[in-house]
């Protein structure tokens, strides 16, 4: 009797914690609680705090995941792009070795003669997918991801790559590169528009593009293998006649990793990679206008802030470190910016001219003391283009002129010696553009310490078909300075005596075939780089430099 006894005293004790259990799941996961009498029509509304910061329209399910019961198949959209690139390069140090950093020398050298093959000679291929999923929750409020799959053909391998580590078996993380993975997230963001009811007034709020003008400062850069998207905040105020865009955007966190788990057991700031100091982040913030009441003309001014709080031994030194002054989003600087980019277009007629100017102060290891800022930035930059399409010809050629400036400074990889000895950062910030479309397709020259003139001709032989013919005159603006390249890095160091400024003259040509209505496109593009009196001289060599590759791409 007692063996039964306590049989039923432990079969209730289950069956009431069972009871609570369920229950429990339905107060976290059911809108209306069948189990409890309430009256009829009633719910309950003290339920404990939702865990995940928004409303609780979709429920936590115990078990099996249902469809969400706001979910419209009918307002549900896609798109996706798939692209294949074959590229080669040949000699690219012109003769010289390459540098592990994509240097062709170290300041105040001349570089090493190539030698064993290591002339930066090479051939891969490319590819990406890209799969956008939108969902429209309403006419104003939309929802919208992008995954991107960005892969080197072989990318994964090893130099033992029959075992498990070779890329036939790898198909995420690569095995010879530290936290180098292909699938990644290009966008993620929610739009809404006419926001509290204001028409024209919208909020983007998450990762997502910005692009401005024509790429100069601020472009997708969809010739990279991954191309540039921002986290952060955009407002946007469009009327017929002007609109204006306000965004926030936090481009590097200094003491919290992707996908932390805040809160979660540990403090709130967890770690810190920046010692007691928790707040050396790097922030852009972008104003930018467009007036569009002048008919046939845009005008539109812009003002952007960056403010990188990062300490200035974060990019100390030249050579393999850093690039001097002229290092891309160079740390510990508050840079300001304002400028304003004109497009003119009537009849077969074109015309563009964007400029720029830059102040604000930066801090540089051994030029100052500790983290001061004893720099005063003074940089600016322009861009000019002026066109004529023939329409009236089979062909519609265009033929267009070009000239590029933006200022260097003559101290950039000196200022780091004495204290006290620069007052100056001079070196034009490039930001974060689409350079491939503006100086030559060789992708070897930033908006950075350059004087480009430049001659470009394209045709249409067909409605599918079109070919170009570009020139360009390749030049430093300061000759002390570095030669960027396309990334913004220093891609020769300039000698401390040189004072030759004509880089080289580049060729390109480039053609393409539109198939499927537009929806797949076959590239191939080659150029060659006549070297100057600047390599010449810097490096000592009068080596050109061969590129060529060849792309297919499908969107929908």
């Amino acid at each position: 009797m007692k063996r039964i006894h306590g049989r039923t005293r432990w079969g209730r004790l289950a069956t009431i914690f069972g009871a609570a259990a369920v229950t429990a799941l339905q107060c976290l996961s059911l809108p209306a609680f069948a189990g409890f009498e309430l009256p009829p029509g009633e719910r309950i509304t003290n339920l404990p705090a939702i865990p995940r910061n928004m409303p609780q329209k979709e429920a936590y399910e115990s078990y099996d995941p249902v469809i969400g019961r706001n979910f419209d198949v009918k307002n549900l959209w896609m798109r996706a792009d798939l692209r294949v690139r074959p590229e080669m390069r040949n000699n690219t140090c012109f003769g010289m070795q390459i540098n592990a950093n994509g240097s062709c020398n170290t300041f105040g050298t001349r570089g090493n003669a190539a030698g064993g093959g290591n002339k930066g000679n090479d051939f891969f291929v490319q590819q990406w997918m890209r799969l956008g999923i939108g969902y429209d929750l309403s006419p104003d409020v939309n929802f919208y991801v992008e995954i991107i799959d960005s892969a080197t053909w072989g990318g994964n391998g090893t130099a033992t790559n029959a075992g498990n580590g070779g890329d036939p078996l790898n198909h995420n993380c690569s095995a010879t590169a530290t936290g180098a993975c292909r699938l990644g997230v290009r966008a993620a963001y929610m739009l809404v528009r006419n926001l509290a009811d204001v028409q024209g007034l919208s909020m983007k709020v998450g990762r997502q593009y910005v692009i401005f003008g024509n790429h100069s400062l601020f472009g997708h850069f969809d010739w990279a293998n991954t191309g540039y998207s921002h986290d952060g905040v955009m407002f946007a105020y469009q009327t017929k006649n002007w609109d204006s865009y306000f965004g926030w955007f936090r481009n590097s966190e200094s003491d919290l990793n992707q996908a932390a788990a805040v809160g979660s057991g540990s403090a709130n700031i967890a770690g810190n990679a920046s010692g007691s100091d928790a707040n050396r982040d790097a922030d852009m913030f972008i104003f930018y206008n467009q007036i569009k009441s002048i008919p046939g003309m845009v005008i539109e001014p812009f003002y952007v802030y960056y403010k990188n709080n990062y300490g200035s031994s974060a990019v100390a030194g030249v050579g393999n470190q850093a690039f001097g002054l002229g290092t891309a989003k160079h740390a510990n600087q508050t840079r300001h910016m304002i400028g304003n980019r004109i497009e003119v277009r009537k009849g077969g007629f074109d015309f563009q001219n964007e400029i720029a100017y830059q102040f604000g102060q930066m801090g540089q290891a051994g030029a100052c003391v500790g983290d001061q800022k004893c720099l005063h930035i003074n940089a600016w930059a322009t861009r000019n283009w002026i066109g004529y399409t023939f329409y009236d010809t089979a062909w519609k050629t265009r033929i267009a002129f070009n000239l590029d400036y933006a200022s260097g400074d003559s101290r950039n990889n000196t200022c780091g010696a004495t204290p006290g000895s620069c007052k100056t950062a001079n070196t034009f910030e490039n930001f974060f553009p689409t350079n491939h479309i503006h100086m030559g397709y060789m992708d070897v020259q930033a908006w950075k310490n350059m004087l480009s003139p430049s001659v470009n001709l394209q045709a249409r032989p067909s409605a599918r078909d079109h070919i170009e013919l570009w020139y360009t005159n390749l030049n430093l603006a300061n000759s002390k300075d570095c030669w960027y390249r396309g990334a913004q890095g220093c891609y020769v160091f300039s000698n401390p005596n040189n004072t030759k400024t004509h880089i080289g003259d580049e060729i390109d040509v480039a053609y393409t075939r539109m198939f499927a209505d537009g929806k797949v496109a076959l590239q191939a593009t080659y150029g060659t780089i006549f070297s100057g009196g600047y390599l010449t001289s810097t490096l000592n060599q009068q080596v050109n430099q061969h590129w060529a590759y060849m792309s297919l791409w499908m969107n929908f």
